[in-house]
């Protein structure tokens, strides 16, 4: 019974102990045709239901999007476009291989 006990624990420190690696960096683009960094790209502005804005980023492949925020971390709800509609060269980082067909 010892030796099930002394499993069962060194199981759950394994188990533990995975959980404090970081993930992937989410800040580079994973396409596997043009690989740049978010900074590269071009970002739109959508603007949500309630009036708040979001950037937002549509390279062909992957979309991003993140909500725009003041510098005290509080969302900015600029009123410059209905809500539910979207702004900007947000398609701009499109690859040069597949582009965004619509």
């Amino acid at each position: 019974m010892k030796f099930g006990k002394t499993i069962l624990a060194l199981s759950a420190a394994v188990a533990v102990s995975a959980c404090s690696t970081a993930g992937p960096d989410k800040s580079v683009d994973r396409n596997l045709f043009d690989k740049k960094h978010l900074s590269q790209l071009k970002a739109g502005v959508w603007i949500d239901p309630n009036g708040c804005d979001h950037w937002i980023i549509d390279d062909g492949v992957e979309g991003y999007l993140s909500a725009r925020l003041d510098k005290y971390g509080k969302p900015v709800c600029s009123g410059t476009a209905p809500p539910t509609t979207v702004t900007g060269d947000f398609k701009g980082g499109s690859t040069s291989i597949i582009g965004d067909p619509i």
